[in-house]
């Protein structure tokens, strides 16, 4: 018997049908979509967000009304310390720790508040940025004004200190003069009356010196050292007596020191004239000397001359002088004659000029002598 292929009448193979069940599981099932609800939780989801926005503006407005309440309040605690200062003319405070405190009050009032959501729209974002922005610069505009108030009444604080010093210091020195001439006074009219009304024995003690005891007693210290023959600059010693003299002594002794000093003061005032006439007399000798040495008229005789200016009774004499003269710079000669030892000086060609060598020798201060005449030499 022949079994034919592919009859439609055999039952199917168990594992064909297994497969078959499996493919038809694992198809999807369709499922089931609530619009209504889903369009229910968006909307619930909106207000939500809007009621959270409407909440952070809220909060926003309300931290810058309590910003501007506290801004208002410092400046008017500034002010009113500032004017406490300058009324009360205390030191004020230093800018510095002013500037700090000040810093740290901006800071504490320009504290950002901290969003309780990220969800917050970028719109809301910007409009806070920009509102705190100018809230700072309104703060820190009012920071510098309360500094520069500040400023200004610590420098006229200053000023005040400054003018009352001078005015105090001004009125120091005046009473100070015047106390040093109220005083200088004082002490002239105490010498004054300390002054002795007759003469008087003074034992000399340790310290004690002419100035001291001149300015003690009211006297120049040079009508003291008269009254005891002493110099000005003489040192006293210990135990010595001196006189102090009376008032009235003290004016004779003053009297007689002017009179001396004008005496003393004429004569050296003829010292001078004389040294003058004397050096004017030895300067044109000289020149007329000179004059005469280079010249030599025809009417002049001729000749060597001499001046001779001393005749010693010995030799030794005649050397004495001839030194004298030659150290006065002279040339000098000496000759023996039966009558002494003649010292000469010279020789000078021609007549005119042993005359103004004898002129010459004759106004020499330095050799002292008016007794030189011309002799011829040979």
């Amino acid at each position: 018997m022949v079994q034919q292929i592919g009859d439609s009448d055999q039952p199917e193979p168990m594992s064909a049908m297994v497969d078959k069940l499996s493919s038809e599981q694992e198809s999807p099932q369709p499922l089931t979509t609530d619009i209504e609800t889903e369009k229910r939780i968006l909307a619930q989801k909106q207000k939500e967000r809007a009621a959270r926005v409407a909440e952070q503006e809220k909060r926003a407005k309300e931290f810058l009304t309590e910003q501007e309440v506290a801004e208002a309040e410092a400046l008017a605690k500034a002010r009113a310390e500032s004017q406490q200062y300058v009324d009360n003319s205390a030191p004020a405070i230093d800018d510095t720790s002013s500037t700090e405190s000040t810093k740290d009050v901006t800071t504490d009032l320009t504290v950002q508040p901290r969003t309780e959501s990220q969800s917050a729209t970028d719109t809301t974002k910007s409009s806070e940025a920009e509102k705190q922005k100018a809230v700072q610069e309104q703060q820190e505009a009012q920071r510098q004004a309360a500094i520069k108030e500040q400023a200004a009444a610590k420098k006229t604080c200053r000023e005040q200190k400054t003018s009352g010093g001078r005015e105090t210091s001004r009125s120091k020195k005046a009473g100070e003069a015047q106390a040093a001439a109220e005083r200088k006074r004082e002490a002239a009219e105490a010498a004054k009356k300390r002054a002795t009304k007759s003469p008087s024995e003074y034992q000399i003690k340790k310290g004690d010196g002419l100035i001291k005891l001149a300015r003690q007693y009211n006297m120049p210290v040079e009508v003291l050292a008269q009254a005891n023959n002493l110099s000005p600059s003489a040192a006293l010693q210990l135990g010595q007596s001196i006189t102090i003299p009376s008032s009235k002594q003290v004016q004779r002794l003053e009297r007689e020191a002017a009179a001396a000093e004008q005496a003393r003061e004429k004569k050296r005032q003829q010292e001078e004239a004389l040294a003058k006439k004397s050096a004017d007399a030895k300067r044109e000798a000289q020149q007329k000397l000179s004059e005469a040495r280079k010249e030599v008229k025809e009417t002049d005789a001729k000749g060597s001359f001499g001046v001779q200016v001393a005749l010693a009774n010995d030799q030794a004499k005649a050397d004495e002088l001839a030194k004298k003269f030659r150290a006065a710079g002279y040339q000098v000669k000496t000759s023996a004659t039966s009558r002494g030892v003649r010292v000469v000086v010279g020789p000078e060609r021609g007549k005119v000029a042993a005359l103004a060598l004898k002129d010459k020798i004759n106004s020499d201060p330095k050799v002292n002598t008016t007794s030189a005449w011309v002799l011829y030499w040979r």
